[in-house]
């Protein structure tokens, strides 16, 4: 009975694997040499981009060379933000890279990690799966990466269900890297598998260019494609990363020296903005390339390509106005570590015409234990703070700094300047109008003090302290509003509920509500069942709100998340305008009508919130 079981099993995986490679799905992996950071993230968003906007549908995965199954248990100054998905799924922030540009939604599965290779592998050979057989590198756990491609590469990521056409593989890390020596035997098995006609790689390298000389270095990239090349992948096209054009002389030599034709060697230079980055892809001849070398279903007529991104590219490098917002946080020495909120703050910004600027503020700088130990920093954050248009408190994990952001929000509200809450953000807000205005001093979360005698941020029920991975409430969760005079209600376009992505282990404690809403404090949206506090705004101020879930997670360039876009709107002052005009922007804000969508067949007339 077990054998005919583990027979029946592999024949169905058999002819799982040649409908497959029957199909007509297009693969294209990009890779990267010399460092890492280098961008095949935007190069691989920007490569969907152009491809999408052709009509196809396009999905997308990242492969991460660690042994961790998920981003989840990182500090965000290892990896950058961790990116959370509607299923819940903790992966890295590049995902989000590839949600914002193509406007999909994925899933935990487009995230491969080699903790989650070996783990599958291991768990099918501890029910016998192999026959006995020794489970090896070759060909088990390659094996097992080509089939977790083929099979998360035909799910729908596009809301009208069809499944995709072209799926961009990104490949993290450098190669030569240990880690992802098993990821690349496996692609270089891949190609052969799915012919040559389905599958092509896109290496993206670094052109140095030392200030001592200027002139752009090619030796780097010449090592990166020659030990990808020893590895058995031959480069389809090579993404120069550099400061400035590339040179006409230096293109030839990188054409010579790495077996291409030098059309296949493309100039993605420092530009003003990311949005610009498919067009210069798109310039050079990118599409007819890949239509030409995966005989792509594509009619090479002239057409006006990716109008919204050159329309969007065009109005960040033409504003005049500034916006500022002071990001009050834990981890501000790095970037990434916010990544979505600062995209999220991006789109709004470029939504109403202003240019951003970011004051990064570490919330420890804002405590008087620093003002005792180092003035200056002191006074320099606390400068910052007064001199934004508006405040932001993300979310974050930890105690420190807890005390400096709650001075952020208590200087925020008794100034009546534009503030927003997420996730922890929302609930030191909470903490903060509860030591203030309700008079309790000790008023805390139990994650920093589990003593306090009024908590009002408490541990989820279902939260299990022994694990860390995957224990909070995480993914796309409904928020009911509970107030038709809700400001942030009216931003969501007037909806009874919104669906929106969680990541936290505490929340508001539910039976204190009463005493906070006698006060002003008022909570406007709720779960489904009506017991944990989502969603807070303030009485009598010009925008006060906090948010338990994560909106920046679902931000995308031309639809700016309505908590954000809020804020932007409050700290330039036309918050109320806005408003007063039924959530309509005034002429010279929204994007023309021929803008196209990332999407196909999608025309983005009027920048509209709708329900999510």
């Amino acid at each position: 009975s077990d054998r005919w079981n583990t027979f029946v099993s592999h024949l169905l995986d058999s002819c799982f694997l040649c409908l497959v490679l029957d199909a007509t799905m297009k693969y294209i992996l990009v890779t990267g040499g010399v460092i890492s950071g280098i961008g095949k993230g935007i190069i691989a968003s920007s490569v969907g981009t152009i491809l999408k906007s052709c009509g196809l549908h396009v999905t997308a995965i990242k492969i991460d060379p660690y042994i961790n199954i998920d981003a989840g248990t990182f500090s965000p100054y290892e990896h950058g933000e961790v990116f959370v998905l509607d299923d819940g799924g903790e992966v890295d922030l590049d995902l989000g890279n590839y949600e914002r540009f193509l406007d999909i939604r994925l899933i935990r599965d487009n995230n491969i990690t080699t903790g989650k290779i070996y783990q599958s592998v291991i768990n099918k050979e501890r029910k016998g799966d192999y026959l006995g057989k020794t489970v090896q590198v070759v060909p088990h756990i390659t094996d097992a990466i080509q089939e977790w491609v083929m099979k998360q590469a035909t799910i729908s990521v596009d809301e009208d269900g069809v499944e995709p056409q072209v799926c961009v593989i990104e490949l993290g890390g450098t190669v030569g890297d240990i880690e992802s020596m098993p990821f690349i035997e496996a692609f270089r098995q891949f190609q052969f598998k799915v012919k040559r006609e389905n599958f092509c790689n896109i290496h993206v390298s670094l052109i140095p260019q030392p200030n001592t000389t200027g002139e752009q270095k090619t030796k780097p990239t010449q090592n990166s494609v020659r030990e990808l090349r020893g590895l058995g992948l031959s480069a389809d096209l090579i993404v120069c990363r550099c400061t400035t054009p590339l040179e006409t002389s230096v293109k030839e030599k990188i054409s010579m020296f790495c077996h291409v034709e030098p059309t296949q060697v493309i100039c993605v230079h420092d530009v003003s903005s990311i949005y610009r980055v498919p067009l210069l892809l798109e310039d050079q001849g990118v599409v007819r390339y890949l239509c030409e070398r995966l005989n792509l279903p594509i009619e090479m007529r002239p057409r006006k390509m990716l109008t919204k991104w050159k329309e969007m590219a065009d109005r960040s490098d033409r504003l005049l106005e500034h916006v500022s917002i002071a990001l009050v946080g834990k981890y501000t020495k790095l970037a990434d570590s916010y990544t979505s909120v600062i995209k999220a703050l991006e789109h709004s910004a470029l939504a109403i015409n202003h240019k951003l600027e970011v004051k990064y503020i570490d919330s420890a700088d804002l405590e008087t234990t620093t003002l005792q130990d180092d003035p200056v920093k002191y006074h320099e954050a606390w400068q910052k703070l007064c001199s934004a248009h508006g405040v932001l408190v993300p979310g974050g994990f930890g105690a420190r700094g807890t005390e400096g952001k709650m001075e952020a929000i208590s200087w925020a509200r008794k100034q009546n300047k534009p503030f927003l809450g997420v996730c922890l953000g929302m609930q030191l807000a909470v903490c903060e109008f509860a030591r203030s205005v309700l008079g309790w001093e000790d008023a805390n979360s139990t994650e920093f003090n589990p003593e306090s005698k009024h908590p009002v941020v408490i541990d989820m029920p279902e939260h299990n302290p022994g694990q860390m991975g995957g224990t909070m409430r995480l993914g796309k969760r409904r928020t009911i509003f509970s107030s038709s005079t809700s400001v942030l209600r009216k931003l969501y376009g007037d909806v009874e509920y919104v669906d929106e992505r969680h990541r936290h282990r505490f929340e508001v404690n539910p039976e204190l509500k009463h005493h906070f809403e006698q006060k002003g404090l008022q909570f406007v949206g709720q779960d489904v069942e009506g017991e944990r506090m989502e969603v807070i705004e303030l009485e009598d101020h010009c925008y006060f709100v906090g948010v338990q879930y994560h909106p920046e997670f679902t931000s995308r360039p031309i639809k700016p998340s309505p908590p954000y876009f809020g804020l932007l709107l409050a700290s330039a002052g036309k918050l109320q305008s806005y408003l007063a005009k039924g959530c309509r922007l005034s002429p010279r804000d929204t994007y023309s009508d021929h803008s196209g969508s990332s999407s196909p067949d999608m025309d983005m007339r009027e920048l509209k919130f709708l329900p999510l």
